[in-house]
């Protein structure tokens, strides 16, 4: 078995090596692209004022690279969180409201505090229990981002264009600050601890974040900030980790984080998308490790069966510490943008598969809600939640005192 497992974290190994690295006892996906790593090595890495993980080394790098570090040690994102508080990262500072402006995008800027009432409603959560992140600030977002791309979220209309509701660019800034950025950034906070969290406790869900399309430089797709790239970079830096594997099972392609890491053998995508609907970045295709395509009306059945093939396929490849499951649930039968046909129960069953995927090789789990386009998919993501706590793959009871 250990002649097929792709080692990212040595430099030299063959990049041919993952070309015919899963065994033939496993019906062939789309694994590592034949692309990825020899085709495009000599590409120009995404511009990045603090180039990204694996860049190669000069004066001027390692210079930069200090800075990154400083931010990061220096960063008060990471703080210790009380036993007797769950795994669960949410504020209500989350949600995004501003003279209903907000409904003009398809997404449900409500969704993440809908989420909480259900559990804290039926029962699953106590509203004690839920850990408050803070906001990342400047600096915390310049470990990923350039400073020209923080510079331009200062015009209300560079905003108004990545969350796609045009009329964003008419409001001053000062609001625009107050009522998008500020829940964004407080999301982000909530995606950089979940790592922390899910180190310490095996597994940590933010109630929200999962931006994958939004790179080191630019943003769109109502992602404004590169929470998982951040989460990720202040993982390596800070929680002793050097492997990271993503799942990113939202029905779009999560082109952000691929180009923020698509040169960096420490990280391994998963990524099983739709390829007929935004955002067609096919450079950013190239660099998925396994990219798993489900087309427009891909029903319940058949999207579990492949990504049963894709975890499996994911297991034997790599070997990450932590895993960053972006868990969009724009794949819903109905859902306007995703155009799938999964069910309610079928969502469950793939983070029921994700998770248990998780525990069964004792790596620590980081759960991002990302997209998801229906009212309804609030009470299917709660749900979901309810039924892994059944099955005995998380745990949200509050410890005795004492213990």
């Amino acid at each position: 078995m250990n002649a097929f497992v792709y080692d990212r974290t040595s430099p030299d190994q063959p990049l041919s090596a993952a070309h015919d690295m899963t065994p033939p006892a496993i019906p062939l996906l789309p694994t590592v692209n034949a692309f990825k790593r020899e085709d495009i090595m000599s590409t120009s890495s995404p511009t990045n004022a603090i180039p990204g993980p694996g860049a190669s080394s000069s004066p001027s790098s390692e210079d930069v690279e200090t800075i990154r570090k400083n931010r990061v040690l220096s960063s008060k994102l990471y703080f210790d969180i009380p036993i007797t508080n769950a795994p669960v990262i949410y504020s209500s500072s989350y949600d995004i409201a501003f003279f209903g402006l907000e409904k003009l995008h398809p997404f449900d800027s409500s969704k993440w505090g809908r989420i909480c009432q259900f559990l804290i409603k039926d029962g699953i959560l106590q509203q004690s229990q839920i850990v408050e992140p803070l906001e990342a600030s400047n600096d915390d977002l310049l470990v990923v981002h350039t400073e020209s791309y923080l510079s331009s979220l200062t015009s209300s209309s560079n905003v108004s264009k990545i969350i796609e509701v045009p009329p964003i660019a008419l409001l001053p800034h000062w609001l625009v600050r107050q009522k998008v950025l500020y829940p964004f950034r407080k999301q982000v906070g909530g995606t950089i601890l979940a790592a922390k969290l899910a180190k310490e406790r095996g597994w940590a869900i933010n109630v929200g974040g999962g931006f994958h399309h939004c790179c080191a430089d630019k943003g769109g797709g109502f992602c404004v900030y590169a929470d998982i790239s951040l989460c990720i970079t202040f993982a390596f830096m800070r929680l002793d980790i050097s492997r990271v594997m993503i799942i990113d099972l939202d029905a779009h392609q999560g082109n952000g984080h691929e180009m923020d890491f698509g040169k960096d053998r420490r990280v391994y995508t998963l990524d099983m998308y739709n390829p007929d609907i935004y955002p067609f970045d096919f450079k950013a295709r190239a660099y998925i490790d396994q990219s798993v395509k489900v087309k427009s009306g891909t029903s319940t059945n058949v999207y579990l069966k492949k990504l049963d093939k894709a975890l499996e396929v994911a297991g034997i490849c790599f070997k990450p510490e932590l895993i960053v499951y972006n868990a969009g649930t724009d794949i819903l039968d109905g859902d306007p943008l995703g155009e799938l046909k999964v069910s309610p129960d079928g969502v469950a069953s793939r983070d029921e598969k994700v998770f248990r995927f998780a525990k069964e090789k004792n790596i620590p789990l980081v759960m991002l809600t990302s997209g998801g386009y229906m009212k309804s998919s609030a009470k299917v993501i709660a749900d979901s939640l309810t039924n892994l706590l059944n099955k005995e793959l998380i745990d949200l009871a509050t410890p005795p005192l004492g213990t």
